[in-house]
């Protein structure tokens, strides 16, 4: 017969063995790849618990960035939804650091941010329709630049 102690020792050993995670080429390499995308020279990781991941904290590129921003160029300029009025516009990641970069997207239509410039004002272009039966129309997300389309309604 095995002793109790034993018997602890194996127990230990398979709910230890259970809990590895296997590090593959693969998941080094995503890892990498994500640490390039994300982090800035201001960035640093750090291990959430609650996630049980690697975040990377105090960077300003976030995931849905689109283009750099044209007036502090230090953020991102990315859709945003407001939470008291529910309504989308496009801003700068940096609103917190300073930048006041925003404008008014189309509420009520189909949209589309994509990571294409402006050619007049930098900003991201967005493709945008009010019915399946309409096509999709392209516009600059910068509600003052000169090339924008007055939507038809």
């Amino acid at each position: 017969m095995k002793s109790k102690t034993s018997q602890k020792i194996i127990q230990i050993k398979k709910e230890t063995s259970r809990h590895k995670v296997k590090i593959t080429k693969s998941k080094i390499e995503l890892f990498k790849k994500e640490i390039l995308q994300y982090l800035d020279s201001n960035g640093y990781l750090s291990w959430s618990s609650k996630e049980k991941k690697y975040m990377i904290l105090g960077t300003n590129s976030p995931k849905k960035g689109l283009v750099a921003c044209p007036l502090c160029k230090v953020g991102q300029l990315m859709v945003i939804r407001s939470r008291t009025t529910k309504k989308r516009f496009m801003g700068c990641s940096n609103f917190y650091g300073g930048c006041t970069a925003s404008s008014p997207l189309l509420q009520k239509a189909k949209l589309r941010a994509t990571k294409k410039p402006c050619m007049e004002c930098s900003w991201p272009l967005i493709i945008f329709r009010y019915s399946r039966k309409q096509s999709w129309t392209s516009q600059c997300s910068n509600f003052n630049c000169k090339t924008r389309i007055k939507p038809v309604k």
